[in-house]
């Protein structure tokens, strides 16, 4: 979890206001060198602490966050992947993820090294442009997933994406 996440969690507000079966759970592992799982973007509302070397964070419907997920053993990497997605309210459709319960709107998913590089390179981009990942455009986040599944160049997201995105979204019912 970055430290603005961290940070954001301790000043953020309760989970105790939603019962637990309305959250996103996402379980996070860490052993050095072997499982790292963690959030890269996306503000959780409760922390539980399992182990020392696991716990699970919680989220609201509608939150959107980046689980990055990277294994290895003896010869080198043998998972390496980033999935953004948007936490689900109870009755809502979602898609199934390893160590996400109950699952997600999934925005993008990218696996390989090369490809989750370039993503985690684009999200530091947003954020230096003053913009948190977690309020980009959801069609942004498919539209980055599309084209770099096809081998193309996703667009980057600029401040006028982000103030037409806030506009439409204003003026959406």
């Amino acid at each position: 979890m970055t430290g603005t996440t961290a940070s954001r969690m301790r000043g953020g507000p309760s989970s105790a206001a939603l019962p637990a079966e309305n959250l996103t759970h996402v379980e996070l592992t860490w052993v050095e060198k072997k499982i790292e799982h963690w959030i890269r973007f996306g503000t959780p509302v409760h922390e539980r602490i399992l182990d020392r070397q696991r716990r699970v964070l919680s989220f609201r419907p509608g939150t959107v966050l980046a689980f990055v997920r990277w294994a290895s053993n003896d010869f080198g990497t043998i998972i390496s992947r980033i999935d953004i997605m948007r936490a689900v309210a109870r009755g809502e459709a979602y898609q199934t993820l390893p160590f996400v319960r109950p699952g997600g709107d999934i925005l993008l998913k990218i696996a390989g090294w090369p490809k989750v590089e370039r993503v985690l390179q684009m999200i530091d981009a947003i954020e230096y442009l003053g913009i948190d990942p977690d309020a980009v455009s959801a069609d942004h986040w498919r539209h980055v997933h599309n084209r770099i599944a096809v081998g193309e160049a996703p667009r980057a997201y600029t401040v006028e994406h982000h103030r037409a995105y806030l506009l439409r979204r204003r003026a959406a019912p």
